[in-house]
């Protein structure tokens, strides 16, 4: 009987516990359409609470994360995932950070071994004289 109730307690509680935690990592996960450079949890703009809203909403009607970040995708496409997919159109978005701070990097060290590479020319000074 003790069992019996603690699992319907924990089936009454736990999904409606668990709503807000899933809300709030779906919410870190897209980017408010309005701010551009924040995520929906960040974002304090009307868009971003009618979003929140809506997935609070597909919660509780039971969708899966996977569902609502499909239905956000189809409705403000990819540019609503924070951190989009690895495919080849996106390579750039990936790689380019790692390779503008290579070519720094290789800059860097062009630039070291040409001042290495520089003859020096050292002028001693001339005494002088005394009259």
């Amino acid at each position: 009987m003790k069992r019996l109730l603690i699992a319907v307690v924990l089936s009454v509680v736990w999904p409606a516990g668990a709503a807000p935690d899933r809300l709030h990592a779906l919410a870190t996960e897209l980017r408010c359409p309005v701010c551009q450079n924040q995520t929906l949890a960040d974002s304090n703009a009307d868009l971003a609470r009618d979003l929140k809203a809506e997935i609070a909403r597909q919660i509780e009607q039971g969708r899966s994360d996977e569902q609502i970040r499909a239905f956000m995708v189809q409705r403000y496409g990819e540019f609503v995932l924070y951190e989009p997919p690895v495919r080849a159109d996106t390579t750039v978005l990936w790689a380019g950070p790692f390779a503008l701070l290579a070519l720094g990097a290789g800059a860097l060290g062009w630039r070291l071994l040409r001042l290495r590479q520089r003859p020096q020319t050292h002028t001693t000074p001339t005494p002088e004289r005394q009259t």
